[in-house]
């Protein structure tokens, strides 16, 4: 078996060193492993295989088997096709899949020892979270329903088309509250529902139908005879961000039972062993824009439920059983993904602390783990600061010595030297709050030599960066800057009373300070250019990036990614509007106009001077398009240095395809050359 990498901080070793620089080239040669599920015996893992495809200019996926006696690590599924949610058959000896390999996403099943498989499904959209049954008889998915014509659609006349005929295309009705969403545009009239199929193929029924909000995952319950899901059945539930229940559906009646019923979201629910108790995730209806999510767990013969971990500052993600009387989990602390174990009487045990690596491009928190229901061993996705995500297992939940399965990254990353990863604790300059963060020296670098400085903000606010391996801070940390990323006030990993310190005030001084804090903390050690400093940023970081050079002259350039530059006109033209002004404002634009402007970069833009570049995908509902445009166009009417790209066909992950990463880069890398200061 192959040695784990270093924890997240530790420098690379000497011998892993040469003298190529990591350039923009290098990221189509990347890879990194997702979605790694052990099967119950313990015996294999499949994975997602992630490659970037440079003659296509997107993600790659395909499915690998690893042996975890042998180490043997075969393609089980690699092909111009696409693969994904992987699931096993409670004996091991099957693997439910989705892919596009027949021309359309359909379910599919592969026998391992007969190495034969089949597709068991013949649907007509995508089908999603999978789910075997106990005895293996069934499999439950989510998928896609059109909803019935509303009113209004079914009264408009529609003259026919003469053959041959070329008409415009057909209009479309929006009536719906949630209408649209990033990535996907203007959303059709469907709804999710709950099927079920016999797994060795047959006719998938409909188990739920309705225009709610149903979601997974799915559990069945002991007798094979229901399944739990988290929905919000309620006719409001579009207004209804903050809330969910867990149903319960009969598979043969379709009979709903609703199972808990507490002001909030009950979620991510996962079955006990021997079938009495589900436990699940759990956040309240309170309108902030962060709280910790809680570990729930409710008895299915008293209904009784107690809470688990109530004290614990951090939130809980992705519950399993380990046995009856334990769960294993998952939480972020201080930029650090780590797995534990918490018993039912709420006693916790931390194991490994290097989950990540599944976000390539910026280091944001990241990782998924599988158990093996019969061994308890598990598999992980394994990161550290100067790799992606590779699969490692463990013997235990606890267990911290992991073995590592694959080195997807050691044919290009052993060949280029990378930039050394520095852990760095300050305090802002705006009040005494800690900030944590880290900075990436420079290939080659001399401490007695001095180095311009990039700060790179992160989006959210509510995310976090980590240490973990970052395409984009490595290659600007190869060009020769001194790469600075922290954790401001907002981001997750640190508490609630950390996270919520933007609560009102994103963006404003406040968040500044925690970064210019930092800047003045490196400068101290001597080693930056503090004539050669600059700025940059996407989303929130996007946001902090325009609010920041309207308070201050001291960057020589800056580089935005699809920033909010006007809350009042974002709020009521992006995707995100029902649960953002809900949570996130005091009340309605028009009804608080004045909070809204001033957290609002737009209104600082006439103090600017700084150049600015612009970048954000065209196709962006999360942050449209015209909020760039707003500071684009102030600018030039004062006549500030300002370019936009735009990004055709792009949405608000503008980065997602790999030519755009690069481009991302290397537009900022352009625009901060003009400007650096001998």
């Amino acid at each position: 078996m192959l040695a784990a990498p270093a924890l997240a901080w530790q420098e690379p070793t000497p011998s892993a060193i040469t003298s190529t620089k990591f350039v923009s080239e290098d990221i189509f040669d990347l890879e990194f492993a997702s979605n790694p599920e052990i099967s119950p015996n313990g015996q294999w893992v499949v994975y997602t295989r992630n490659s970037f495809d440079i003659m296509h200019d997107n993600t790659k996926r395909s499915l690998w088997l690893l042996n975890t006696k042998t180490g043997e690590h075969t393609p089980l599924f690699a092909d111009q096709a696409s693969y994904g949610n992987a699931t096993w058959s409670p004996d091991s000896s099957r693997l439910a899949f989705t892919s596009n390999r027949d021309g359309k996403n359909q379910i599919h099943v592969h026998y391992l020892a007969q190495n034969r498989t089949a597709a068991v499904t013949s649907v007509t959209s995508s089908p999603r979270e999978l789910s075997w049954s106990h005895d293996g008889k069934h499999i439950a998915f989510m998928m896609n329903v059109p909803a019935a014509k509303t009113p209004f659609a079914a009264a408009v006349y529609t003259p026919s088309k003469p053959a041959g005929a070329e008409w415009a295309p057909k209009a479309n009705i929006v009536e719906r509250t949630y209408y649209q969403r990033d990535g996907a545009g203007i959303l059709a009239d469907e709804y999710a529902q709950v099927f079920v199929v016999p797994s060795e193929g047959g006719t998938a029924r409909q188990l739920t139908e309705g225009a709610f909000s149903h979601n997974g995952p799915l559990v069945w319950l002991a007798d094979n005879q229901s399944l739990v899901f988290s929905g919000n059945r309620s006719e409001d539930w579009e207004y209804q961000t903050s809330e969910a229940d867990l149903w319960q559906v009969d598979v043969n009646t379709t009979a709903l039972t609703q199972l808990t019923d507490l002001p909030g979201r009950e979620y991510s629910a996962t079955l006990s062993h021997n079938g009495r108790q589900l436990a699940f995730l759990y956040r309240t209806d309170a309108k902030v824009p962060y709280q910790n999510t809680k570990l729930r767990i409710l008895d299915l013969r008293t209904q009784e439920q107690k809470e688990l971990l109530s004290d614990f500052d951090r939130s809980v993600e992705n519950p399993q059983w380990i046995n009856n009387r334990s769960l294993a989990i998952q939480y972020e602390d201080r930029g650090l993904v780590k797995l534990a174990e918490v018993s039912t009487r709420n006693r916790l045990k931390t194991g490994v602390e290097d989950l990540g690596g599944v976000y390539v491009s910026r280091p944001y928190t990241s990782g998924s783990y599988s158990l093996a229901r019969d061994t308890g061993q598990v598999a992980y996705t394994q990161a550290s600061s100067y790799r992606p995500a590779d699969v490692a297992i463990l013997s235990s939940v606890t267990s911290t010595r992991p073995e590592t399965l694959t080195q997807l990254n050691e044919d290009v990353l052993s060949q280029r030297e990378l930039g050394q990863v520095h852990e760095i604790t300050y305090t802002s300059n705006y009040d005494d709050t800690e900030v944590h963060g880290w900075y990436i020296t420079p290939p080659n670098f001399d401490p007695t030599k001095k180095y311009p400085l990039m700060l790179e903000i992160h989006g959210g606010p509510h995310l976090a960066y980590s240490a973990m391996f970052a395409a984009e801070h490595q290659r600007y940390a190869a060009e020769g800057y001194v790469v600075f990323y922290n954790n401001y006030r907002g981001s997750t990993s640190y508490g609630a009373e950390h996270a919520m310190k933007l609560d009102g005030f994103y963006s404003s001084e406040r968040d500044f300070g925690d970064h210019m804090g930092g800047i003045d903390a490196l400068i101290e050690k001597g080693f930056v250019d503090e004539q050669n400093l600059f700025i940059a940023g996407g989303s929130a970081g996007g946001i902090a990036t325009t609010y920041a050079v309207g308070l201050t002259d001291r960057f020589n350039a800056a580089a935005a990614t699809n920033p909010v530059i006007n809350w009042i006109s974002k709020t009521l033209t992006a995707d995100s509007y029902l649960g953002q002004i809900a949570n996130q404002f005091p009340g309605m634009p028009w009804e608080h106009y004045e909070h809204y402007w001033k957290r609002s970069s737009l209104s600082l833009v006439g103090n600017v001077t700084t150049p600015v570049m612009l970048f954000s995908g065209e196709q962006d509902r999360r942050v449209p398009m015209s909020e760039i445009e707003q500071f684009y166009q102030a600018l030039q009417l004062q006549k500030v240095d300002t370019a936009m790209v735009r990004v055709p066909e792009a949405p608000h992950g503008v980065t997602s395809r790999p030519s755009n990463m690069i481009s991302k880069i290397e537009h900022t890398l352009a625009w901060f050359k003009l400007y650096m200061k001998d």
